[in-house]
């Protein structure tokens, strides 16, 4: 595959004109065809992402890792950045930003696997780690069963 058919439709790689959208809605996470068939997995991890807590407004910090088995699609790694630094404003709850970041994640790529961990910095002195996984190994009935 040439590397112009690779690269088409990636918008912010080789581009430090770039700005971080202001939230994830405005955000897009880009894609390239994935060069393998084999089965592989991919690991990102960020040590410094940041969203705000929806009642207090003060800043969560956390470390996520993102973990996924490509099928067709690969998530190129500065959109991912770009994407993940929109949150920096963004008032939600850590589980919501967690499972948000899952179904964007999984809406973009469309991934045969995807784990994303989210490791908040403690608050109180209360640690908060969220996983939230694709496809849904474990879904839990809204009554309990």
């Amino acid at each position: 595959m040439t590397k112009i058919k690779q690269s088409r439709g990636l918008t912010l790689l080789g581009r430090g004109e770039a700005r971080i959208p202001a939230s994830p809605a405005e955000a897009r996470l880009e894609t390239f065809p994935n060069p393998a068939r084999r089965s592989y997995r991919i690991h990102f991890e960020t040590d410094d992402f940041t969203s705000v807590c929806p009642v207090t407004g003060q800043p969560d910090f956390a470390r996520i890792d993102i973990d996924y088995v490509p099928d067709r699609l690969c998530v190129e790694s500065k959109s991912l950045k770009f994407y993940l630094a929109s949150f920096r404003n963004e008032r939600a709850f850590n589980e919501a930003v967690t499972n948000r970041i899952l179904d964007d994640f999984v809406k973009a790529c469309t991934p045969r696997e995807a784990i994303v961990t989210a490791q908040f910095s403690a608050r109180g002195g209360i640690a908060l780690t969220v996983r939230a996984e694709y496809p849904d190994k474990g879904r839990i009935a809204r009554d309990g069963r």
